[in-house]
């Protein structure tokens, strides 16, 4: 979509250019998603250090020799800290950012322990495992998500992530919500693409709608002729293409999935009655397509 967004050739121009950015905006979305994860192994070990640091004062406290250690043994965290694979993985992909920027670390560390997430948490020294997944998702939806720092901080490390951010925030807490405390190591290193199917899907997409781009136009503005173009936001219109472009492309994809993709897809990026219109534009077409016989769909496309 924002590749489709910010094109600016026409059909008979070459977009090489634009697809390498494409699959490498893809492949960000997965480092966006382990810098976040990361994040929350950092908190654990601002933890221990917290508690070190208080027991080893010169006038420590009974409470600070003797400190409560639900939040550095929760096991969710622990799990996130000891899995080998995801730190192999952020290794890779050089994912160290925390090391050198460990303010961010301290901002929402000290969050935590202002919140009346951490003072209920703390109230007892037991736990279960449940008890630490639910306070790790409340802490990454109440404390994490919305911090407006570390909202600053990832657009000026890269631009297309806050476009990302609340796919890879949803994705982050539904893995959050899922784990179980048998999951494998690999239950927090998701695939970027399903199979390879999946990626070639994505290309194809965003080549079949750049090289129909003039057609479909034609079909937005036959069916907006009611609609002032200037009013029409820029964003709606990429989101038309990229859908008259898979209903008519794409025979194997149900015409309802791509309709519900699309107005979610409207809801989540573009104005509050963008999807209202994205909706009746798109119903109107089908319509037209059934009743002419041309609604080219085949297999599972049919449903």
């Amino acid at each position: 979509m924002q590749t489709i967004y910010s094109f600016k050739g026409g059909e008979s121009d070459s977009f090489d250019k634009e697809q390498k950015f494409l699959l490498h905006s893809l492949d960000n979305i997965y480092n966006l998603y382990l810098l976040l994860i990361s994040l929350l192994i950092e908190v654990q070990k601002r933890s221990e250090d917290h508690l070190d640091k208080s027991s080893k004062k010169h006038l420590a406290t009974k409470e600070e020799k003797n400190p409560n250690k639900k939040l550095i043994n929760n096991e969710v965290l622990l799990m996130l800290k000891n899995n080998v694979l995801l730190q192999d993985e952020l290794e890779q992909r050089h994912i160290n950012n925390w090391e050198l920027d460990s303010e961010y670390v301290d901002i929402i560390f000290r969050e935590i322990l202002a919140s009346d997430l951490y003072e209920q948490y703390m109230q007892t020294k037991t736990t279960s495992f449940s008890e630490d997944r639910d306070f790790v998702v409340d802490v990454f939806t109440d404390i994490i998500a919305p911090n407006n720092k570390l909202y600053d901080y990832l657009e000026d490390k890269n631009l297309t992530w806050i476009d990302d951010l609340p796919v890879v925030n949803t994705a982050i807490l539904k893995l959050l919500r899922k784990v179980k405390q048998q999951s494998l190591s690999i239950h927090f290193l998701p695939k970027l693409y399903k199979d390879i199917e999946d990626k070639e899907y994505a290309v194809e997409l965003f080549k079949k709608t750049l090289l129909n781009q003039s057609k479909i136009t034609e079909i937005i503005k036959d069916k907006t002729q009611n609609w002032d173009a200037d009013r029409i936001a820029t964003l709606d219109t990429v989101l038309l293409k990229m859908a008259i472009c898979e209903i008519q492309k794409f025979p194997s994809i149900p015409v309802k999935v791509t309709i519900n993709e699309y107005l979610e897809i409207a809801k989540e990026y573009s104005t509050p009655k963008s999807s209202i219109f994205i909706n009746g534009i798109l119903d109107k077409l089908i319509k037209e397509y059934q009743e002419s016989d041309t609604l080219n769909k085949t297999g599972r496309g049919l449903m």
